[in-house]
């Protein structure tokens, strides 16, 4: 199961934006507005929805968040990465024994009998191989523990469950929710999706009640996928 928990996010987030907006119409610094203008939280609001109407999205790129992650495959996190505007630490399969790896079953192989057995079978396969490539160059006591656990990973499959770390800015949250959660996304990483949005939103709602799926941001369809019930009926 995906486990998803917010370990920090940037402090007093909506001061913050409501500063580096000003600043790019504004003669005084940044730091002034933010020291010295007192806005009520209801105009602050409607600010804050102006610019991701107006998509005036920069000032979002100066409020970060950090997630923990635990509980998705290699699968999750090879299409993860490639969010480049991000900073990632993923659990070693370099460093960390995983002679008894955990894995991920994907749903339509859960609900298949036939397709399970033949999946399990081939973790179990796999398992039992990796200990035995550990155990025949463990016998080379000139290689340490490390050099043999990077060789031998190469046998895992992608299947094997992992952890990471995860920092992004509001921004790049925006456009991973507007990717992540559209109804093509593969079924992994559009959970992992709705967990961050829903942390997201306990502590910043006034940016991510706006975040959704690309047909919700854009009100249009770009993947044109006329099977998706959000797609519009002619």
């Amino acid at each position: 199961m995906i486990k998803v928990k917010l370990l920090s996010f940037t402090k007093e987030a909506k001061k913050i934006l409501y500063a580096s907006a000003r600043q790019c119409y504004s003669k005084e610094s940044a730091y002034r507005i933010y020291k010295k203008e007192r806005v009520p939280p209801k105009k602050l609001e409607k600010f804050i929805a102006h610019l991701i109407e107006k998509r005036h999205l920069s000032p979002l790129e100066h409020i970060n968040f950090t997630f923990s992650i635990e509980g998705i495959s290699r699968v999750c996190t090879h299409q993860l990465v490639r969010h480049r505007i991000a900073s990632y630490s993923q659990q070693s399969q370099r460093y960390v024994d995983l002679e008894d790896f955990r894995i991920i079953i994907p749903p339509l192989i859960e609900k298949n009998k036939k397709a399970k057995k033949i999946f399990l079978q081939t973790i179990d396969y796999l398992r039992k191989q990796y200990k035995l490539l550990k155990e025949i160059l463990t016998k080379d006591k000139e290689l340490t523990k490390e050099e043999i656990n990077q060789d031998i990973r190469f046998l895992l499959p992608q299947a094997t469950e992992t952890k990471i770390v995860v920092t992004m800015n509001a921004r790049q949250l925006l456009h991973f929710f507007s990717e992540r959660l559209c109804l093509r996304a593969q079924w992994e990483i559009r959970n992992l999706a709705n967990l961050i949005l829903k942390e997201c939103r306990k502590v910043l709602p006034e940016v991510f009640n706006f975040a959704g799926p690309k047909c919700k941001v854009l009100k249009y369809c770009p993947e044109k996928n006329t099977k998706c019930p959000l797609y519009p009926k002619s």
